[in-house]
Formats: C-alpha cells, sequence, structure tokens
C-alpha cells in the first residue's frame, strides 16, 4: 500500500502504548502482528520503541513511570492531528474539556497535548513537525478504526465535532443506533450505543487492528500470554474480536466486509 505522507487536521494519526513492561510488549506484538521494534532513547535508563510494520511506523510503546503505574492502567492511547496544538486545548476548554498535560514540544518532532472530553474520555492533539505519525494503512497489524465508549454519546458528539469539525451520526450500512465519526467525509470512527456499553470500564477510546484472520489473531493472542475479553463473532460480513495482551492493554481486531 502506498505510504502515508500528510495526515490531515481532524484525521486520527497517531497510537500509543502505555505499558508497565516494554520488553514484554515488544515480544507480544512483535510476534502477534508482525511488528519490528526500533528503540530511541528518552532519557536515562528509558528509550521509546517505535512499532514498524512492513518498513513504516506503525505504532509506539513507553514504559510506564512509578507515578503513572500508580493512577494510570496500561492502555493504548489515541492521537488526533491538528494545525494548532495550543488552539487545539483552547478550543477544548472553551467546549468542556479538560487540559491533563500541555501544550508541550516534543524535541523537533511535533507539539502535543494530552486532554479528557467532558465525558471522562483521554486522548491527544498531535501538532506534528518532524514526525506526522503512522505512516501505514490498509495492512494486516495496521491500526484501522477507534470506537468511543462513553456513557453520554449527545455529549461526546457535541464536544468532538466542536473541536475537530467531525460530523457524528447514523450512516448507511451501519446499526441505526451507532454513531460513524467521519471527517472529509471518510468514515474513521465511531460512537457506540450507551446501553451496549459496561458501566463498570471508564470511558475510552478503543482502537482496532486489521486482521484477515481475526480467529487466528485471537487464538495466537492468547498462546502469547494475552486475554481474550470477547470471542470472534461476526456482524454481518465482518469478523471481530477484543483482546488484551500481557500486561492487560485492551485492544480489538477486525475484518471488515472488504477484506477477504
Amino acid at each position: 500500500m502506498p505510504k502515508i505522507d500528510k495526515h490531515a487536521p481532524g484525521t486520527l494519526c497517531w497510537i500509543e502504548l502505555a505499558t508497565t513492561n516494554q520488553a514484554g510488549a515488544k515480544d507480544f506484538y512483535s510476534s502477534l502482528f508482525g511488528w519490528t521494534p526500533v528503540d530511541s532513547p528518552m532519557g536515562p535508563d528509558a528509550f521509546y520503541t517505535i512499532f514498524q510494520l512492513n518498513g513504516q511506523q506503525a505504532a509506539a510503546a513507553f514504559a510506564m513511570n512509578a507515578e503513572e503505574q500508580r493512577t494510570v492502567p496500561v492502555h493504548w492511547h489515541l492521537y488526533v492531528a491538528v494545525d494548532s496544538a495550543d488552539a487545539a486545548v483552547i478550543r477544548a476548554q472553551e467546549l468542556g474539556g479538560k487540559v491533563i498535560e500541555g501544550p508541550f514540544d516534543v524535541q523537533t518532532f511535533g507539539r502535543m497535548a494530552v486532554l479528557q472530553d467532558p465525558t471522562g474520555a483521554f486522548f491527544s492533539v498531535w501538532q506534528s513537525k518532524d514526525h506526522i505519525g503512522m505512516t501505514v494503512a490498509h495492512e494486516n497489524g495496521a491500526f484501522c478504526w477507534a470506537d468511543l465508549s462513553t456513557p453520554d454519546p449527545a455529549r461526546a458528539k457535541q464536544f468532538y465535532e466542536g473541536l475537530f469539525g467531525w460530523k457524528i451520526g447514523p450512516a448507511p450500512n451501519y446499526p441505526p443506533e451507532y454513531l460513524v465519526i467521519q471527517q472529509n467525509g471518510r468514515p474513521m470512527a465511531g460512537i457506540g450505543p450507551a446501553a451496549q456499553r459496561n458501566p463498570q470500564v471508564p470511558p475510552h477510546w478503543m482502537l482496532f487492528f486489521l486482521a484477515a484472520d481475526v480467529d487466528g489473531i485471537a487464538a495466537k493472542a492468547k498462546e502469547l500470554g494475552g486475554t481474550l475479553h470477547l470471542a470472534p463473532m461476526s456482524m454481518g460480513d465482518a469478523r471481530m474480536a477484543v483482546l488484551a495482551d500481557p500486561q492487560g492493554a485492551a485492544f480489538s481486531v477486525i475484518r471488515p466486509p472488504s477484506v477477504a
């Protein structure tokens, strides 16, 4: 597939794993998705891992510090491309969001901020410089979709449409109660019905990875020490499963109808 060389504002541009076992995460995802880990120093005894898929940037991982481990569970984190991280922070606050960290520069790679939407889900905005984010798509093992789990889809819709200009609502070929998130006419994410979410799980963004063989990936994840939260299931011609890595970070795999 062609390399991605730019992410338009409002598109999902990068994903990052915050983990308690960076070495274990590298082994798990490399074996599961065929990713190649490439480490870069972050400071004394710390490094940032970029996972490559067929030579292109697919995702990243870092080890949480002691304070983070006491207050935040392991998780996959979503980034949204913006023209200005500073302007996005101001707008997010106007819309009722919270600034968790930033805006701040990440060396020469870009400028970012960590935010929380009014319903409780965390995400980041990314103003790219040397690092645009993901450069691979439409391949097995690549990020392909995200679902927002929230107790208040209407409030989330108001916030994200106001912040990123997303179009959020029902769409053809999707369940009528499912809100599809589109940017520039392209579906890229969704918001599930509040009645179908687990109220014991905090609001969050669930990341999906492309998998032609969902059943095979689910079985392999278990062999590698992962957890099966939702066994492979079919939704029309699509098939999906919800998994967690050995440290507990949840993610999903999906075979959309267009993938053989």
